[in-house]
């Protein structure tokens, strides 16, 4: 591994937030005499040094506009960095990834160590164009609007205003009807800005459909593929997984189903069914308090090994977590790296959930992996393809499962805790199929309309949903699809979850016949970051890279055996 390495290029008080700033020294690199290839790298070096403070400087204002939604100064602080900044970096961006492919001195570099980073600048010099710069400023800017939205919802429950991530937990009572009126109020309220969602989505399809012609493709889709350089998959193979999926998780995710109905004497399950105990246990509660959820988390990876105990108490201290759900507040999770101190920061709304608790360890997994790989000194290679971030996070979800007892001193809490986690990868799976299928749809027809729309995202509900009794409900099930942040903030993110899962399960297997050697495969392969093609990181991981229908049953297979040995 190349060790830790920096250029004096970058003053170290250099306000990245203004374009003013970074302008000269873009500009230098562009202008700058290539008359070898030691002077390539060298270039190289400084503009990953340079990306690294023009990427802080845009977490540092997406983090604290996240965390207060409801500030005028934070919201237009990011903004003007979206709309002044962005722009700028992407136009002189592509001019120094044309002056890195097409410098003669190319050719000399190690071809090894610089073959995934020239296949993707490559790649993005290809699908370039000036005019699409601030179409994609005008989707950053809805992708606000839409967390902004989100993050304005609230409700009156019991006297108190309370946000929606902080009601989930009411869905886990015992009392269905306290449940039913929950539900009912939380699906209310989000129903209430449904045609705003709507509106929001429809200008984002015109937007990003527009942006594909521009650049010489048929639909958006197709674009968004080489834009993620997904050099190792195709549509094809995403379709695999959905059919696997189908065939796979499907029928065990409906036989959970009916066996929660039958648990809990009803005929057919209600929307209010999905979180609570079948036995009438109190809702699993892992902690009162987002202290007491890191304590507690900081205890199992110490147990775990491997120094992850270490690295993740390196976040406990400064400003590297804000994990309290509140007013305000964007929806959702994320890690996010700060580049140029090479920090993670991780965000969250916590409630006091189970879930909150996997959310918990899941980010700290994707800080791992940024804490591994930060010795790199390109930047390019210090960010993995997410195909494989997401092993990195989900891996830590099934390896804690030994450890839950740090949380639960009972064990039949604790393996309530597993079994949930397991149950919910059979649902998780088709979910991923849906969303990924409605949006191979969505941009593959871009003249759809809102009727066409919810026709088929009824119809892969019915492909891949759950044995759900949705009667006088139907307009709210139609709208369902407009929780998922990632359709509007993030499109085509989410395919990765379901790879990187297969992949996941793979090393929980690994770490369950020898748990020393699972780990040691999980931190080399997250040492390398994304310096090597996706199916290498993979098999640095001991992983193998395929997620069709035959690995995928393979896989759910075990995780029913698991299922068996858990008491229900």
């Amino acid at each position: 591994m190349t060790t830790l390495t920096t250029s004096e290029f970058v003053p170290v008080e250099l306000d990245a937030s203004k374009w003013e700033n970074l302008q000269p020294l873009y500009q230098g690199l562009i202008d700058r005499e290539l008359k070898c290839s030691g002077c390539l790298e060298a270039l190289l070096l400084d503009r990953s040094e340079l990306d690294a403070a023009a990427s802080e400087a845009y977490a540092n204002l997406h983090i604290n506009m996240t965390c207060h939604t409801d500030d005028e100064k934070a919201k237009d602080a990011y903004l003007a960095l979206v709309e002044n900044v962005l722009p700028q970096l992407k136009l002189v961006g592509f001019e120094l990834d044309k002056k890195i492919v097409s410098c003669p001195h190319t050719k000399d570099l190690d071809q090894k160590r610089y073959e995934v980073m020239l296949r993707e600048l490559e790649c993005d010099v290809e699908i370039f164009r000036d005019e699409n710069v601030p179409l994609q400023t005008q989707d950053t800017k809805l992708g606000q609007q839409f967390s902004e939205l989100c993050g304005a919802m609230t409700v009156t429950f019991q006297g108190e205003e309370k946000t929606l991530p902080q009601m989930a937990k009411f869905l886990e009572e015992t009392d269905r009807a306290l449940r039913e009126e929950v539900w009912r109020l939380v699906a209310d309220r989000r129903y209430q800005d449904h045609d705003k969602l709507n509106d929001i989505f429809d200008e984002m399809i015109k937007l990003r459909h527009k942006i594909a012609q521009n650049a010489g493709f048929d639909n958006y889709r197709d674009y968004m593929f080489k834009a993620k350089h997904r050099f190792d998959y195709t549509p094809k193979d995403c379709e695999d997984f959905h059919q696997g999926a189908e065939e796979v998780c499907v029928p065990l995710f409906r036989k959970l189903n009916k066996q929660r109905a039958e648990a809990l004497g009803v005929e057919t399950l209600r929307p209010w069914d999905l979180a609570v105990d079948t036995k009438g246990r109190d809702p699993l509660r892992p902690f009162e308090n987002a202290d007491q959820m890191v304590a507690g988390t900081s205890r199992i990876f110490h147990r775990m090994g491997a120094s992850l105990g270490e690295m993740f108490d390196t976040l406990r201290g400064g400003d590297c977590l804000d994990l309290d759900s509140r007013k305000g507040k964007a929806p959702g999770g994320y890690q996010q790296m700060r580049d140029r101190k090479r920090e993670p920061f991780i965000f969250m709304n916590a409630a006091g959930m189970q879930g909150d608790l996997e959310t918990m360890i899941h980010e700290a997994g994707h800080a791992f992996h940024s804490i591994l790989s930060k010795q790199e000194p390109l930047l390019h290679y210090r960010h993995s393809p997410l195909e494989f971030a997401e092993v990195a996070s989900m891996s830590m979800e099934l390896l804690a499962h030994p450890f839950f007892d740090e949380f639960y001193s009972d064990q039949s809490q604790a393996d309530r805790a597993r079994r949930t986690h397991l149950e919910d990868l059979a649902r998780l799976l088709p979910w991923i199929a849906t969303i990924d299928a409605f949006q191979h749809w969505i941009y593959t027809n871009p003249e759809h309309t809102r009727e066409d729309r919810t026709a088929k995202w009824l119809e892969l509900d019915t492909r891949f949903g759950a044995a759900v009794n949705w009667e006088s409900l139907e307009q709210y099930k139609q709208v369902t699809w407009q929780r998922q942040l990632h359709l509007f903030e993030v499109p085509f993110y989410y395919i990765e979850y379901g790879i990187a899962q297969i992949g996941a399960l793979q090393l929980w297997l690994q770490y369950k016949k020898d748990p020393q050697a699972a780990l040691k495969n999980y931190q080399t392969a997250l040492t390398i970051g994304g310096a090597r093609p996706l199916p290498e990181l993979f098999k640095a991981a001991g992983l193998e890279f395929n997620f069709g229908p035959k690995t995928m049953s393979r896989l759910m297979n075990e995780v029913q055996s698991e299922l068996d040995t858990l008491p229900l």
